[in-house]
């Protein structure tokens, strides 16, 4: 029989009562919160840790627990990408009709903080949760997968999770930009990418790859770099590029923010855009017309993304044991001028896996 904890000084929490019951969190909450998908003898046990640590929920903790079935957790890496920004619009619409609030956290990129947001949203008893996974090898979903609370994961495949998912065709879309830049005749493409851990980098990379092999060219490996899918990775990479002593002509850049950043170290050095090197981005949002010039870009259905992902998830509250699904959502490349494509070019090429 384990030892039974000292009672803490401080005033008991929640993790407290469920090291001495020997339960989750989520259990705690969930039979704190009074509701009935608790067997009767995890039941007593809280009961019992909770009455021995003279344990009392704060009210107003209390009233977003007694909430929380009508709530759901967004969790995504930067808040500050638009991308998530435009998911999280489909998300929120969809669940506005079904009448569920949403609880939205931001992990910045950062595993630990992702893992303290998922316990939060475990205590707090969320009916779902709609996650972009870090993936990195610290993140921990252990306890997601034991609290059985459903999840759909968005924008990235969930490696450690076994859940609905919502991607979008990032090989396909990658290929056709790179392709497109080999046939305007550029051979020294550089591609500045985000880290590989993260399973949208490696679906544009491989994209990137398989066009520089359909086409018997040998892919030049000093002219991929890699970042953290930010401003400043873009920028600093492209200062990197055109130091070079031979330049690539043309760059492929694995998101919007990379893609910005990437821009500001080209026209700080004073190189034209597309006479001198061109540019394609993944990621085709508002602000890629009103560069100059304006810029070639994968699209991706942003707010789609979102709103699949809403309503599988409300389709897994709805019935849980259904089979798990994965949708991969079209992407197209957008053809404007900073890749020096010819005037009259399709504009719009449909791409799918």
């Amino acid at each position: 029989m384990s030892e039974i904890p000292k009672i803490p000084r401080k005033p008991p929490t929640v993790r407290d009562v469920a090291q001495l019951a020997q339960v989750s969190t989520a259990t705690v909450s969930r039979v704190l919160a009074g509701t009935d998908a608790v067997r009767e003898e995890l039941r007593e046990r809280v009961f019992r840790a909770s009455n021995k640590l003279a344990y009392t929920p704060n009210r107003v903790a209390r009233n977003l627990r007694v909430r929380s079935t009508r709530m759901i957790g967004v969790v995504v890496p930067d808040i500050e990408n638009p991308f998530f920004t435009s998911a999280i619009c489909g998300i929120e619409e969809v669940l506005q009709s079904a009448n569920y609030g949403l609880l939205l956290g931001n992990y910045s990129e950062n595993p630990k903080r992702e893992n303290d947001l998922l316990g939060t949203l475990r205590a707090e008893g969320a009916a779902g949760i709609i996650l972009t996974p870090s993936n990195a090898p610290e993140a921990d979903y252990r306890d997601l997968i034991q609290a059985h609370i459903p999840v759909v994961a968005i924008s990235r495949s969930p490696a450690k999770l076994n859940v609905d998912s919502v991607t979008v065709a990032n090989r396909a879309g990658a290929r056709a930009a790179t392709e497109h830049l080999i046939q305007l005749g550029h051979r020294r493409i550089a591609f500045i990418n985000g880290p590989l851990v993260i399973s949208t980098a490696r679906e544009r990379q491989a994209g990137y790859e398989e066009a520089f092999a359909a086409a018997g060219l040998q892919i030049l490996q000093d002219l991929i770099i890699y970042g953290d899918f930010r401003h400043k990775s873009g920028y600093q990479a492209m200062q990197s590029l055109l130091n070079l002593p031979s330049p690539p002509t043309a760059v492929f850049t694995a998101s919007n923010l990379l893609t910005l950043g990437a821009l500001q170290g080209i026209h700080e050095r004073g190189w034209k855009i597309p006479q001198q090197i061109a540019v394609v981005g993944f990621d085709d949002l508002a602000w890629a017309t009103s560069l100059q010039p304006p810029l070639t870009a994968v699209a991706q259905p942003a707010r789609d993304v979102g709103v699949t992902a809403a309503r599988l998830l409300l389709d897994r509250l709805t019935e849980p044991e259904r089979p798990t699904r994965r949708i991969v959502l079209e992407t197209r490349l957008v053809v404007r001028a900073s890749c020096g494509a010819p005037s009259g070019i399709d504009t719009e090429r449909v791409q799918q896996d």
